[in-house]
Formats: structure tokens, C-alpha cells, sequence
């Protein structure tokens, strides 16, 4: 029945990102993030939040900055033992660590600070990594930014997630 890691492909205005998920150390996360792909909740969404030798964060907002109505918030998985290096794919959260909805972000770069340390420095729950299309996060990465609603790090041209599926090797 398991077919290996499930793995999704996002089609960006700059450039395919592929995402292998790792259910067994991130159960609800994949779970939540899947059901999010499914539903077609991601297509169309941008990269709202982009800051280099940060990471890139999308998954919440139209290209309008409409924030989109989600699910219930889900647990924390930080402490899996999955690290926020560069390529890593992790939930994005308020400053409650069960918060996580729909947003997520590529790290850009090895970002030891947002890995989980102890219930005081929850961290942020790492769910995949990006096995193809780095290059396309570099570019993301490199765009120009500003301000736009309130928000800064946005970028200037939206960077849209055109659709989001989940892909097979088989």
C-alpha cells in the first residue's frame, strides 16, 4: 500500500518547487498540509513573506493580500528532530506553538534559532524538504520587497503558487 513519500509540486509564477513530505515524523503536519493541497486551497496563493538567507512564506494570502479563512490550528511537531536547515519545509505559526494553519515556508537557509530546543523555545515544526527547484527558491528569494497592508519582506511583483499537487516517482 505505501508507495514511499508523498511529495508535492508546487507550480510557482518563478519556477516548480517539489516537496517531499516525512509523515512518519510529521504525521499531523503532512496530514494537514495534504488536505490543504487537496482541496485546492493553495492555488492561486502567494509568497507573501520573503526575506533571503531567511526563508520564503506563502500558503495564507491572495495575490489582493485577502488573508484565506482555514481550518482548525493544529499541534506543534517541532520536537520530531527535524532541523530548519536550507531546503526545509516547516509549518509558519504565531507566537502560539499550536497555531499553525495553512502558511508555511521554505528555509533559505540553515536556521539552527527556529529548530525546537524545550517547551520555553518550542520551535517550528519542520514537515519536508525541497528535493527539486532550490533554484526556484534562490530566485523567490532574490526578489524585490516592501511594504504592502501592513506587512513588510512582500514582494513587489507577487509571487504566485499557481497550483499545488501532490506528485509521484511511481
Amino acid at each position: 500500500m505505501d508507495n514511499g513519500p508523498n511529495k508535492v509540486k508546487l507550480e510557482t509564477s518563478m519556477g516548480d518547487v517539489v516537496i517531499e513530505l516525512n509523515e512518519e515524523a510529521a504525521p499531523v503536519t503532512v496530514k494537514n498540509f495534504l488536505q490543504y493541497v487537496e482541496e485546492g486551497f493553495y492555488d492561486g496563493t502567494i509568497f507573501h513573506r520573503v526575506i533571503p538567507d531567511f526563508m520564503i512564506q506563502g500558503g495564507g494570502f491572495t495575490t489582493e493580500m485577502t488573508k484565506k479563512e482555514t481550518h482548525a490550528p493544529i499541534a506543534n511537531e517541532a520536537s520530531n528532530g527535524l532541523k530548519n536547515s536550507r531546503g526545509a519545509t516547516a509549518m509558519a505559526r504565531t507566537s502560539d506553538p499550536d497555531s499553525a494553519t495553512a502558511q508555511f515556508f521554505i528555509n533559505h537557509a540553515d536556521n539552527d534559532f527556529l529548530n525546537y530546543v524545550d517547551n520555553n523555545n518550542p520551535g517550528y515544526a519542520v514537515f519536508g524538504k525541497v528535493v527539486e527547484g532550490m533554484e526556484a527558491v534562490d530566485k523567490i528569494a532574490a526578489v524585490e520587497t516592501g511594504s504592502r497592508k501592513g506587512m513588510d519582506d512582500v514582494p513587489t511583483e507577487p509571487v504566485i503558487i499557481k497550483s499545488a499537487k501532490v506528485t509521484s516517482d511511481k
